[in-house]
């Protein structure tokens, strides 16, 4: 028994009061959560707005290389090396420079890119020629192919497992209504504000240097590692896996980049040809009926499988040409546009039915090397003949050199068609149907790298 004089059990404390005003640990982790998420989603739209002006930045000369052309007698072949300086000049800052946001952080890449932008943007606004013309032109596709890879690296680290394909579907789309939107700008600044030939420029110039000030208040995703120097190397491989599916659509590729090449650098001048007495604002808006129509493309067969988007884009070249041809001969400005538009369809179609094809059957390892080799393709598929384009134009005539590229690019159109009824039916069938990404690259673009991009013009 207890003695009477042992001390009294201990009572239990009463629980500690809360203010009302402290929120409890789980209602502060949810806050938290909420915060960060509001964060990310704010970081989100932010790089998708930077594809989108890079893209649009791409696009925004092409309203005005009539203007060019009347101001300081540009000829047409070189108006095609003004738009392939560009086209070449990403294509490299592609090859080499797609990782080094992996290496140096998302952050300081992209803030140097969207500089240097606003820089050849300053450049193009000052120009009084060819020759500054084009070097405003390698500047800006040098900085586009930097700030597309790492804008579209940024979009695929914040990635939202609630939302599975946004950050490609977003990487796909964002150039290429980038495009339509810069022309479409373009082109209304061209008939309404003063000084078009710089003020497209500068509005452009001030938006990158206020996203470049945004950026360095974004959170870091991918911190700093060594092996940057390494990354700069070119890398091309195209695995045997994937050779099968590179040969059968690759005449389709070099078919829709080659009308987007021609259509960005000579669609004004053909608009001009067919329709002298079309107003300045026709001009332009032929290359926003090829991009806005390429836009929605990629939206609508974004669940297509890829091989059966790769044949129907292959397919519409072949209107798409004959419409062109039209145009020349009695059915003006609607065929021209109606061409316009059915060359967009086919972009949209065959570069991501080709894409998801080629990448379907690859390792995370060998996706870069491959994306590399495509995009050489592609670029090169845009500019070369667009340049050769230029060249007929001077020697023969735009409708000469219009008839060639036209009937050229639905025989390869038809050789594609022909390459993708020969691949084996149920191989075609059981590829997965995935975006490519782009920290590898974008674009290119994402472009891809991402889908960077897509087209550029």
């Amino acid at each position: 028994m207890p003695s009477v004089l042992s001390d009294p059990p201990a009572l239990p404390e009463p629980p500690a009061r809360r203010s009302p005003m402290s929120a409890t640990p789980r209602a502060e982790d949810e806050a938290g959560a909420g915060s960060r998420a509001r964060s990310r989603g704010a970081a989100f739209a932010l790089d998708t707005s930077i594809l989108t002006a890079l893209l649009a930045a791409s696009s925004a000369p092409t309203p005005l290389y009539p203007l060019y052309q009347d101001r300081w007698g540009i000829s047409a072949l070189v108006v095609t090396v003004i738009f392939s300086a560009y086209a070449l000049s990403l294509l490299l800052a592609l090859l080499t420079t797609a990782a080094l946001s992996d290496h140096l952080g998302r952050r300081p890449v992209l803030v140097g890119a969207l500089l240097v932008e606003a820089a050849a943007m300053v450049v193009l606004a000052s120009a009084d020629g060819a020759a500054p013309l084009i070097a405003a032109r390698v500047l800006q596709g040098v900085a586009t192919g930097v700030a597309t890879s790492a804008a579209g690296a940024v979009l695929l680290d914040l990635a939202d497992p609630r939302r599975p394909g946004r950050s490609a579907l977003t990487n796909s789309i964002a150039p290429v209504a980038g495009m339509a939107t810069g022309v479409l700008v373009a082109t209304l600044l061209v008939t309404f504000a003063p000084a078009p030939t710089v003020t497209v420029y500068v509005l452009l110039a001030a938006l990158f240097i206020t996203q470049a000030l945004a950026v360095t208040f974004t959170e870091e995703t991918a911190p700093r590692r060594t092996g940057a120097l390494r990354s700069l190397r070119p890398r091309l491989r195209v695995p045997a896996t994937a050779r099968p599916a590179l040969l059968a659509v690759g005449t389709g590729v070099v078919a829709i980049w080659a009308l987007g090449g021609f259509y960005s650098s000579l669609g004004p001048a053909l608009v001009r040809l067919v329709a002298p007495e079309a107003p300045q604002a026709a001009h332009g808006m032929v290359f926003f009926a090829l991009s806005a129509s390429a836009a929605l493309t990629v939206w609508t067969l974004r669940h297509t499988a890829p091989s059966t988007a790769a044949i129907g884009g292959c397919v519409t070249v072949l209107p798409a040409t004959a419409l062109t041809i039209a145009g020349l001969h009695g059915a003006g400005l609607p065929a021209v546009y109606g061409g316009a538009a059915l060359a967009g369809m086919a972009f949209g179609a065959v570069s991501q039915g080709a894409l998801r094809m080629i990448l379907a059957s690859l390792d995370e390892a060998d996706r870069a090397t491959t994306l590399a080799a495509y995009y050489i393709l592609s670029y090169l598929s845009m500019s070369l003949p667009a340049v050769a384009a230029g060249g007929a134009t001077q020697l023969y005539g735009l409708a000469t050199a219009s008839h060639t590229y036209a009937v050229i690019g639905a025989l390869l159109a038809l050789a594609a068609l022909a390459a993708l009824a020969a691949l084996d039916g149920p191989r075609r069938r059981a590829a997965p149907i995935q975006q490519p990404a782009t920290s590898t690259d974008n674009t290119c673009a994402g472009i891809a790298p991402a889908p960077v991009q897509d087209i550029a013009p």
